[in-house]
This record gives structure tokens, sequence and C-alpha cells, in this order.
């Protein structure tokens, strides 16, 4: 059987060819910007009223390569843009206009890889009329908003999920194995929800990511963001929420009425390669919920700078953490990623966070050692953990424990769970088991104090980690041995 007749036998309409990645990723661009354009035109005929007597021929846009037994590349130097066992394979694609780039990076590797030409077509997956036409029933009368359901084709969750990701995933007899960790539908959810938490549009996240617990390290960012965009030499743009951009642009927007629950602050290079801030709030559930969204993005890494509780009476208020494990008591992933799965630290973040600490303070060898510690981080669930002090007493010294917060252990099994980098570097502001709360007056003079230094340390990580090539960063040890090709 011929290739393209090899796809066509898995559903693929209108399969071709492509040696070049570029002009593989050009007839995806065309094959979506058509079914989107019929699902557009077809809604405002209903809007008319005249709805679709048929379904509408809108399908994800597919992409696929055959590997035989002599196609294969068994280089254990490779973390991903490798396929490791003979078969067919394939991905639905979605928004070329936010992934052009990701998707020539990923299939160029694997035609270097394999050299085995890749194959476009149609897939059987419609297109949801939501992640095309975003305020679908705004103005219509309840009636014809339920009328869309039948004349239009809407999210189905029962085909959207993470167990790609997860690693639960079986290809059904006949089909292509997964070549990307999401499929078209489950990129186009989180697309929709990243909007809805971080009241920012998905083109302006940026590949690095920073996640915060505390409103104040957004003041410093945006003043930081205005800066460095002034000065012109890095930074094009900085957007806050309502996709508001300075300096001023016409396509600019407005500051909402009321900040999203998650909202997100991006300092814009033109390679995509600057700093996105997201204040995620207080809690695993936001931790969790926001970094599941964010990893459709495939950013090169997410790091969290947070506040922590010090367990060690030799820890002061200000000192800071750099986990190297984390005590999962947040329990929000078991189901995905068992507590029996271990969580590793990505050392060239480790190193990154460790030299940029060394950097912004001026401190070296044992000054250092004294201002940070590395250690294991205890996540808890539980604001209030303190009041079960004699419950938890016992556990955190057995698992030797230097900090507790409630986001951290969930950030880095999320990114161990979707391969994106993450690491954790925390800052003490009180010491609840030694009789160090966090009242007002202490806390203010601590803020004052360590808040942008803190942000700096954060970023200049960034910057060495950049500086160092992305590249380095996405290690094996986050890759699955059944691994998708695409990052």
């Amino acid at each position: 059987m011929s290739l393209v007749e090899t796809f066509r036998a898995c559903g693929i309409r209108d399969p071709e060819p492509f040696e070049d990645p570029d002009a593989a990723v050009e007839r995806i661009r065309m094959l979506y910007e058509t079914a989107a354009g019929r699902l557009r035109d077809a809604f405002a005929a209903f809007c008319r009223g005249r709805p679709p007597e048929e379904p509408v021929d809108a399908c994800y846009p597919f992409v696929g390569v055959w590997i035989g037994p002599r196609d294969l590349v068994l280089d254990g130097r490779l973390a991903y843009g490798v396929l490791h066992e003979p078969g067919i394979y394939g991905t639905t694609l979605t928004r070329p206009d936010l992934f052009a780039d990701y998707y020539r990076t990923q299939l160029g590797i694997l035609v270097t890889n394999h050299r085995v030409p890749i194959v476009v077509g149609v897939s059987r997956r419609r297109i949801p009329l939501p992640f095309v036409v975003e305020e679908a029933t705004a103005g219509l009368d309840p009636e014809r908003a339920r009328e869309l359901q039948y004349r239009f084709p809407m999210p189905d969750l029962a085909t959207t999920d993470d167990s790609i990701a997860n690693g639960t995933h079986r290809t059904p007899p006949g089909q292509p194995a997964p070549l990307a960790l999401f499929t078209a539908e489950r990129v186009d959810y989180s697309l929709a929800r990243l909007v809805h938490y971080t009241g920012t549009r998905p083109r302006w996240f940026q590949r690095f990511v920073l996640l915060t617990n505390y409103q104040r390290y957004v003041e410093h960012f945006v003043q930081l963001g205005r800066r460095s965009v002034g000065e012109g030499r890095e930074y094009e743009r900085l957007v806050t929420p309502g996709d508001v951009i300075f300096p001023p642009e016409p396509s600019g927007g407005e500051p909402p009425r009321h900040l999203p629950q998650m909202p997100a602050y991006h300092l814009v290079r033109r390679d995509g390669r600057g700093i996105t801030l997201v204040d995620i709030g207080v809690g695993p559930s936001n931790a969790r919920t926001i970094t599941d969204h964010l990893a459709v993005l495939r950013p090169h890494c997410w790091l969290m700078l947070g506040h922590c509780a010090g367990l060690r009476r030799s820890q002061r208020l200000g000192d800071y953490v750099l986990a190297h494990g984390y005590v999962r008591e947040d329990h929000v992933l078991d189901q995905e990623v068992p507590g029996f799965v271990p969580i590793p630290p990505i050392a060239e973040i480790q190193l990154a966070l460790q030299e940029a600490v060394a950097r912004v303070t001026g401190l070296s060898g044992l000054d250092l050692k004294t201002r940070m510690r590395t250690g294991t981080v205890a996540t808890t669930a539980n604001r209030n953990w303190e009041l079960r002090y004699d419950e938890l007493f016992g556990r955190l010294n057995q698992s030797r424990a230097i900090a507790v917060d409630m986001e951290s252990a969930t950030i880095a099994t999320n990114g161990f769970r979707f391969r994106v980098p993450y690491g954790t570097l925390l800052c003490v502001s009180d010491k609840p088991l030694h009789g160090e709360l966090k009242l007002r007056g202490t806390a203010d003079a601590f803020y004052r104090e360590r808040v942008e230094q803190h942000l700096a340390i954060g970023i200049e990580a960034i910057r060495i980690l950049r500086e160092q090539g992305p590249d380095r960063l996405h290690s094996r040890k986050l890759r699955s041995f059944d691994e998708p090709a695409f990052r």
C-alpha cells in the first residue's frame, strides 16, 4: 500500500506528502483557514435565518508520518523529535497563526532524524464552533442558542482528555499512534480557558513563564516592564489584562472592570522568548488549573516564585528556598500522577536559579548558603496547616522538609506530567513552628525588602536559561518510553 493510501485507510482525506516542513505548514494553514472560514460563513447565514441543512464540512488538519524499521533512530541522546517503534503516527492540529513556528520546528526535526515524508491531510475531527466564533451565542435568544447545538459541532469532552500526556492512552487498531501530547480540540479548549482565567489572549504568552502567589510581584513586574520597554533594547511591549499594550497601540484593548482570576502580564520579545508572569493566587487548585492550560503553549519552562513557611530554626525571614524535592500533600494531581511517581529536579534550572541568586544578591560561598537553602518543600491544600501542628510535625520531620507552601509541588508535578521544565525558588515569609507568624508589621517590612529582589532573581534565571539555549532545558528525564515525537 502506498504512503497516501495508508493514511486514507486511517480516515484521512486528501493526504499529501511533503519533504519540506515549510510547505507542510503552509498546507496546514490553508486547510485550517478554509475550515474555519466555512464555519464562520455558516454561522453568519444561521444568524440571518438560514441554518445549514447539512453538517458543515469543517475538520481539523492532520499531520502524520509512517516510520518503517529502517527509518528508526535509536539515539539515546535525543529527548524529543524521534520515534522508537515502527508504525503510523499522527495528530490533529489547530491555530497555525499561533503555532506555525512550533509546527515547523517539530516537523523539521522529524524529517532530519527519520528522513521520511510528512503527510498532511484533513482529519475526521470536526472543529467546534465556539473555538472559531468566540461569541457564538451572544445576541441570540435562548431558543436560537439551543438550536446551535444541533446545527453546528460543539466541544466533545468525551474525546478531549489528557490520556496521552498521562501515559494511559491506548491507540485503537487501525489508527495512528500519537505524534503530539495534545489533540487539536484539547489545545483549543485550553486556549479558550487561558483567555477566561488570565484576561489576555494566547498570542501574547511568552516561552518563559513565572508563576507567583502575591500581587506585589505583579506591581514590580509592571514597573520593570515599562522601564525595559522604554529602553527598547530587548523587549518591545508590555501587555496587561484586557490586552492593554504599552506603549499604546491602536489594536490594544481596555483594562477590565474586574481583574480575572489569575491575571497574566507579558514582557514581549519579537522572538517570543520573553517573560510571562501569572498571578495564580493561593492554593494548589489554581496552580493545577493554570498549568493545565499553559502546557498546550509548550513553554520552555515555568518557575514558581512565591512565599513559604520556613521549618528550620536557622532560617530567617527573607531567606530563599531552592526546592530539589517535593512532598505532595496537595493531592490535586494524584489521579493523573500517582503518589509513587517521583518528581525529579531539573538540573539546568536548579543551576540557573542558584547562579541568579548569587548574581543578584552578590553573595557567594558560605555567605550564599546562609541565605539560600536547598531542600524539600512540602505543599499542602490546607491554608491553616499550622493548626494541625501535632499531626504534621512528625510527617514534616520525617520528610526532611525545609519549607511549606501551597503551590510548588503542584506546579512541579504538572511540569513533569506535561514535559515542561520546572523549578521553584521560594522566600521565607514566616516560621509558624517557631512562633514567627505572618503578622502585619513584620509582613510589611519583609515585603518591602524582599519582593523586588526575589523577582529580579527569577528574571535573571530566565536570562541565564535563554542565553544557554532552550534545547538544553528539555531533559530526557521528562520523557516516557513511548513518548510522542513533538516536544
